[in-house]
């Protein structure tokens, strides 16, 4: 099993790994998350530098989709921002996100942390790649190179597990 999303999806994807460690549940045996909303609170810097060159999110969107996410949990709480989360024991993980980007800064800081904790992670920066550009595969090359990419991870850490007579 791996876990995978995009945007909010890959933030849950992350989040949920955390969960599912502490409660002492099996990790899956990878995970990728394509543009992660890693932080509810957007303390990263990209939310104001690149406020102008993302033509897939508008920062001040941001900000009124988690306050209606979050409700009265704080938004610096681990399972709904990963960033903020014990990353220790995570599965292998892929990100990748775009220069251009609002969220940029939640992926280069999530891999930093997952780093400085030695959970095996990979982030791939795609030049002058917008939010989740990996969903215009049938337009730019780049996004079906991107999903070339994350299938070669994912399938890589699922035939090692399987070599090592782990279930997947």
């Amino acid at each position: 099993i791996a876990f995978a999303g995009d945007s909010a999806g890959g933030g849950l994807a992350l989040g949920s790994l955390a969960k599912l460690r502490d409660e002492g549940a099996p990790m899956p045996a990878a995970a990728c998350a394509f543009s992660p909303w890693t932080d509810l609170a957007m303390t990263g810097r990209t939310v104001a530098t690149n406020r102008d060159a993302d033509p897939m999110v508008q920062a001040e969107a941001l900000q009124s989709t988690a306050a209606w996410y979050l409700g009265s949990t704080p938004a610096t709480s681990p399972y709904a921002s990963p960033l903020y989360a014990d990353v220790h024991g995570l599965p292998p993980t892929l990100l990748h996100a775009g220069s251009t980007e609002v969220l940029l800064d939640d992926s280069q800081r999530f891999a930093e942390k997952m780093r400085s904790a030695k959970v095996d992670v990979e982030l791939r920066i795609w030049p002058d790649m917008p939010h989740v550009f990996q969903g215009f595969g049938l337009f730019l090359p780049e996004a079906r190179a991107a999903i070339a990419d994350a299938g070669r991870f994912l399938d890589a850490r699922m035939l090692r597990l399987e070599g090592q007579g782990k279930a997947a």
